[in-house]
């Protein structure tokens, strides 16, 4: 059985509503296309994160200084202490 529309209000800014309608107009597609497609890529995206969220809930918490390369340590030695020698390596 073919699922039916839902009509639904919605309220654009002005701007927003201008961009959507030249957009329907310019693809010869009618703007509750143009919404639809929209939403659903919007809820595409959020479902991806979410999977990607919960296929990582098992990896361990690193610290930032832990995810470094060493050789960034470096530099974050002050230019004195780069450049003088004075800097323990």
């Amino acid at each position: 059985m073919p699922q039916t529309s839902r009509r639904s209000t919605i309220y654009f800014d002005p701007d927003l509503h201008t961009a959507v309608r030249l957009k329907a107009a310019d693809s010869h597609r009618s703007v509750s296309d143009i919404v639809n497609d929209a939403v659903r890529a919007a809820l595409a995206e959020d479902q991806e994160d979410l999977a990607a969220f919960e296929e990582r809930v098992a990896e361990p918490t690193i610290s930032y200084e832990a995810s470094r390369p060493h050789h960034w340590r470096d530099l974050s030695l002050s230019w004195r202490d780069r450049h003088i020698g004075l800097a323990q390596h």
